[in-house]
C-alpha cells in the first residue's frame, strides 16, 4: 500500500480507479455537455479513505516544488474531498467556493475568507475544459487571495486545458470528447447517458 508520497505514473493511478470500478465505458454526457465514449466516475475511488489518502499524498509531493502554499481552495462539490486530503497531505487548511444559485458565479461561503495575498493552491478532481477550475481560480482572486497553481487527479484533456496558471496533474490522459453535433457513428449509435443518473456502471 502507498501511503508515503511517492511519484505515481498514469497507469498506476488509472489502475486505482480500474479497482473500484470507476472506469466506465460507454456513451456518456459530461458535465461540460460535451459526450465521451469513457467516464470517470470519481466518487467510487474518493469513497475509499486508504485510496484517496494514497492519491492525494501523490498529488502533494508532485505539486510541492509548486509552492509554498498558505491554503488549498476546491470548487464544490467535485473537488471538495481531493482537496481536504491534499491540504491534510501538505499540512494546510482546506476551503472551497461553490456556485451562487442567483449568478451561477463561484463564491466563499459558509465563513470561509482569504486572507489579503494568501498564496492558494487550488485543487480539482478531473479536469476535462478547464472551465470550473478557471471560474475557482476567478474567485481565488476575487476574493484577495493569490492563485500560485492549481493540481488534480486527473487531467483528461491531455495537457490541452488552459486554465491560467500551472496545472500539475497526477495523471495526463488524452480521452476524446465530442460536441454533441459531432458525434462519430460508432459513438452516435450508442444510447447516451448522464453519469449522475446512471444506475449501473458496464465496465
Amino acid at each position: 500500500m502507498r501511503l508515503t508520497g511517492d511519484a505515481m505514473t498514469s497507469e498506476e493511478v488509472l489502475q486505482e480507479f480500474r479497482e473500484a470500478g470507476a472506469l466506465w465505458e460507454g456513451h456518456f454526457i459530461l458535465a461540460s455537455g460535451l459526450h465521451s465514449p469513457v467516464y470517470l466516475q470519481k466518487a467510487l475511488v474518493f469513497r475509499e479513505p486508504a485510496r484517496m489518502e494514497r492519491l492525494a499524498r501523490a498529488i502533494a509531493e508532485k505539486v510541492r516544488a509548486r509552492g509554498p502554499f498558505d491554503i488549498v481552495v476546491s470548487p464544490a462539490v467535485g473537488g471538495i474531498i481531493p482537496g481536504y486530503e491534499v491540504a491534510r497531505a501538505i499540512g494546510l487548511p482546506a476551503i472551497y467556493c461553490e456556485r451562487d444559485k442567483a449568478t451561477n458565479q463561484f463564491v466563499f461561503g459558509r465563513g470561509f475568507k482569504l486572507s489579503l495575498g494568501a498564496r492558494a493552491l487550488m485543487v480539482e478532481d478531473i479536469v476535462t475544459t478547464g472551465v470550473s477550475s478557471r471560474e475557482c481560480l476567478d474567485a481565488i482572486r476575487k476574493a484577495g487571495g493569490k492563485a500560485v497553481a492549481a493540481a488534480c487527479v486527473i487531467d483528461r484533456s491531455g495537457g490541452r486545458a488552459e486554465i491560467g496558471v500551472p496545472l500539475v496533474a497526477l495523471a495526463e490522459l488524452d480521452i476524446p470528447t465530442y460536441a454533441p453535433d459531432k458525434l462519430p457513428p460508432e459513438l452516435a449509435k450508442i444510447p447516451a447517458v448522464k453519469p449522475g443518473t446512471r444506475q449501473k456502471a458496464t465496465d
